[in-house]
């Protein structure tokens, strides 16, 4: 099927996978722990749920395949930058056959949403963040699912880059840990119970 409805055939052969899960942030370790990569925290956290182990996969991304609820499932984390994530995104929906933006998970940072709160959103805006804009490119559509983890916003727009790449206080780092928790396991109900019950579920704490 086209990429989304238009364009390029996919790339996969054989079975194609239920659910593409992207956890976005920036690779090296001097982001490691910081409030840009929190979804790749999800992500790895999901591994770790499963038993998985991440390897390097030819779209430029870390990837893990899993099942979850009874699903196939690939866990995914770009090994570009955020500014970059489409390439790795675009190129992954291909190799593993998802036909439906529906199908595709994307786990980010939020600046919009007051620190470590979770959301579960069904396409919509940007935002401003510059990895769904990248994937919103590459992917021809926003009705991609999202599940938005509050940073909060900095003082300044001056500081949005040291806000968002930073290193944390013990108490903003503690909540973010668990709202990294809630937020895999929103994807969790996402994936085997669909948006509207993951909507209900995250979006009223």
């Amino acid at each position: 099927m086209a990429l989304f409805g238009r364009g390029d055939r996919t790339e996969r052969r054989g079975t194609p996978y239920d659910f593409l899960i992207v956890g976005l942030g920036n690779p090296g370790k001097e982001y490691a722990r910081t409030r840009h990569n929190v979804g790749e925290e999800v992500v790895a956290l999901l591994a770790e749920r499963t038993g998985a182990s991440f390897k390097a996969g030819k779209d430029k991304a870390k990837v893990a395949e899993v099942t979850l609820g009874g699903h196939r499932c690939v866990l995914a984390f770009p090994l570009t930058y955020m500014n970059d994530s489409g390439q790795a995104v675009g190129a992954m929906a291909r190799r593993y056959g998802i036909g439906d933006p529906a199908q595709i998970i994307v786990v980010h940072d939020e600046l919009d949403l007051p620190p470590a709160q979770i959301r579960v959103k069904v396409g919509g805006g940007l935002a401003g963040n510059n990895g769904l804009r990248s994937i919103t490119q590459h992917l021809k559509t926003q009705d991609y699912l999202r599940v938005r983890i509050g940073i909060g916003k900095p003082p300044s727009k001056e500081r949005g880059a040291n806000h968002v790449l930073s290193k944390l206080p013990k108490a903003e780092r503690e909540a973010l840990d668990v709202a990294i928790q809630l937020a895999a396991d929103a994807v969790e109900v996402l994936v085997s119970e669909g948006p509207d019950a993951a909507m209900r579920q995250f979006n009223v704490r």
